[in-house]
């Protein structure tokens, strides 16, 4: 499913058009990614997702080609856990 089916299959079980589905999925993602990039919280969707930053230490890789290692800087990430909704809903129950 891409964005344009998602919008859709939200305006079609949400009642509004698609206009506002989109504006609202947008206004979505612009919050999440705004509350991960401060660090200072994580965002819980009950039942569904928690979306968190997370800090990855300095560390010590190795170039597939030529073994050669390489240092790779301290940095973030983002963790996305599962709900239990969304673990039963992957299950098929």
């Amino acid at each position: 499913m891409n964005r344009t089916d998602l919008v859709a299959a939200l305006s079609d079980r949400a009642e509004v058009t698609r206009k506002d589905a989109d504006a609202v999925l947008t206004a979505l993602a612009a919050t999440i990614g705004d509350v991960v990039a401060k660090g200072d919280e994580k965002v819980t969707i009950p039942g569904f997702l928690t979306f968190e930053r997370t800090h990855r230490a300095a560390r010590t890789a190795r170039n597939p080609q030529t073994g050669e290692p390489l240092e790779i800087a301290a940095g973030y990430g983002v963790k996305v856990s599962a709900g239990s909704k969304l673990k039963e809903a992957a299950k098929g129950k």
